[in-house]
């Protein structure tokens, strides 16, 4: 019979510290479990996790993503984040107005209420301001000195449409660009010589790609002939805190400043936990810690009180300037007449030069003399990066042609043997006077021959159009006559190359019916000079118009 086993024999001993360790890993995942519990957990803790989609200005950028990157400040659960994208305002509003409800932002913060009305029907429910900054004119402590500005600094209206150039950021998309112009408008006077002003400090200004930009750089290097750019207060601030060395100033204009609030602004309507989101996301823009950072940063509290460190070495001053009110609507309007000044011209001039724009005008001068001066007037304000062509044209001007072209259609910035076509138009629009032809007046050809050519030249990126002055009716009797220009333009338009005709009558005897239905057909426009006098605010209209 065979030995029984021992049941204790070779039996393993218990493992005793397996169980130790088992036991440890059982605490610790107790007590990890506790500590992620007490903190919120991981992503999946969260049941009702948040993300807040915050769009604001850029200039803002910064300080808004530090002021929401703290879990902490957005609740004690860590469960609401936010999401902070820079744009700028106005394609912010083009969103808000095109874009499906969960394509937007649920807070917007631009830097200024003007941009509320082309949001369209977005539903947008404004809180308290984040910052505010009033709007001035950036230039050079040695523009200043040499303009006796820091005793008695200029109107809005002296400013922009003086001596010392001017840089105008995009109009279409810089508040402080409107808001400048909405105070020049204001401290013109009266709506017509509001509308004056603006046209010509929108023409006169660089507003070429970097203008705004290389005209600040220069004002921070200390040119004399710096040029001035509307610009927050909060822009100039910034600058001289990140180079000791600049020059950069802010010139406050007599009457005060249009003032940019940065608004916080809700967009849409959550509910439950997203509304509570959004609720914790505004309590931190609009809170005492955020009036504090942004006084760090150079913008002003909603009540003026200026940031910590103004004073002379800062650029700016410690004494808020008086407010000029800024009308939204009337903001949005003032772009709307803006928007064919902003755009880059592609411009062809025909003037007149029949014996009768020798007629007398008084005080010595002609029709040809007022046309050349209210040409050159108008050819000085003009960007550089615009395009011009001049033709002069009267019956059989030129051998069977009613038209002689003296310049062709160049940018004006362009150098030609040493000139810049601008040059090469002023020397030719001098030789109006001395260029009068006993012909008569060839108008509808000219018209015609005008257009074609312009469409030839057609640049996509510009408004095209061609400019008549006139001061007579067409007197020649083999030309194609109106109805024939009216159906052959009609005929040949190119809805992809629109060319517009803007006509004006220089006098009482011009025929300012044709122009008025040449101008209809081209979606144009025809203007009436009956005061020849008159011929340089007439033009300047009929360029605000022509887009």
């Amino acid at each position: 019979m065979g030995r029984h086993a021992d049941p204790t024999e070779n039996r393993r001993p218990f493992p005793t510290l397996w169980v130790a360790a088992a036991g440890a890993v059982v605490v610790l995942l107790l007590a990890g479990g506790l500590v992620w519990w007490l903190a919120g957990g991981d992503d999946e803790s969260c049941a009702t996790r948040s993300t807040v989609a915050v769009t604001v200005t850029p200039e803002i950028a910064d300080l808004v993503d530090g002021l929401l990157s703290d879990p902490d400040a957005l609740g004690a659960d860590g469960c609401v984040t936010a999401d902070v994208t820079a744009q700028s305002p106005l394609q912010t509003a083009g969103d808000l107005s095109a874009l499906d409800d969960d394509a937007l932002p649920d807070v917007w913060v631009p830097d200024s209420s003007i941009w509320f009305p082309r949001a369209g029907d977005a539903e947008l429910s404004p809180d308290s301001s984040l910052a505010t900054s009033p709007v001035v004119l950036g230039t050079s402590t040695a523009v200043v000195d040499a303009q006796g500005w820091a005793d008695a600094p200029p109107t809005w209206a002296e400013a922009l449409t003086g001596d010392q150039p001017v840089a105008m950021p995009d109009i279409a998309s810089s508040g402080e660009a409107l808001a400048a112009l909405s105070a020049l408008m204001t401290s013109a006077g009266d709506a017509d010589a509001g509308d004056t002003a603006v046209v010509q400090a929108v023409l006169a200004a660089d507003r070429g790609a970097g203008g705004a930009s290389s005209a600040l750089d220069a004002a921070a290097g200390g040119s004399a002939d710096a040029p001035l750019v509307p610009v927050t207060e909060q822009a100039v601030y910034a600058a001289r805190a990140t180079d000791a060395g600049s020059a950069l100033t802010a010139v406050y204009p007599e009457g005060g400043s249009p003032v940019l609030d940065y608004p916080v602004v809700r967009v849409g309507s959550p509910s439950g936990d997203q509304s509570r989101a959004v609720d914790s996301v505004v309590a931190v823009l609009t809170s005492a810690d955020a009036r504090t950072a942004a006084g760090e940063a150079g913008f002003r509290d909603a009540d003026g009180t200026a940031p910590p460190a103004a004073g002379e070495e800062s650029g700016i001053r410690e004494e808020a300037p008086e407010e000029v009110p800024l009308d939204p609507d009337e903001v949005q309007a003032l772009l709307s007449r803006l928007a064919a000044l902003a755009a880059p011209s592609r411009l062809l001039a025909v003037v007149d030069v029949s014996a009768s724009m020798e007629a007398n005008v008084g005080g010595g001068g002609t029709r040809a003399t007022l046309a050349r001066d209210a040409a050159k007037s108008a050819l000085a304000l003009i960007p550089g990066r615009s395009a011009l062509g001049l033709w002069v044209f009267a019956r059989e001007l030129d051998g069977g042609t009613d038209w002689q072209e003296l310049v062709p259609t160049r940018v004006l910035d362009t150098e030609i043997d040493g000139r810049t076509q601008r040059e090469i138009l002023q020397e030719q629009a001098d030789s109006f006077p001395t260029r009068l032809s006993p012909g008569g007046t060839g108008l509808y050809d000219t018209v015609l021959a005008a257009v074609r050519k312009a469409r030839v030249d057609y640049d996509p990126t510009a408004v095209n159009t061609v400019v008549i002055i006139t001061d007579g009716t067409d007197e020649d009797d083999g030309s194609i006559g109106l109805d024939g220009l009216l159906q052959t333009l009609a005929s040949e338009a190119d809805p992809g190359r629109p060319v517009k005709v803007i006509g004006i009558a220089l006098g009482p005897d011009a025929d300012l019916s044709a122009l008025q239905s040449i101008g209809e057909a081209t979606g144009g426009d025809a203007y009436s000079a009956l005061d020849e006098n008159d011929l340089q605010t007439v033009l300047f209209d009929a360029l605000r118009q022509r887009g």
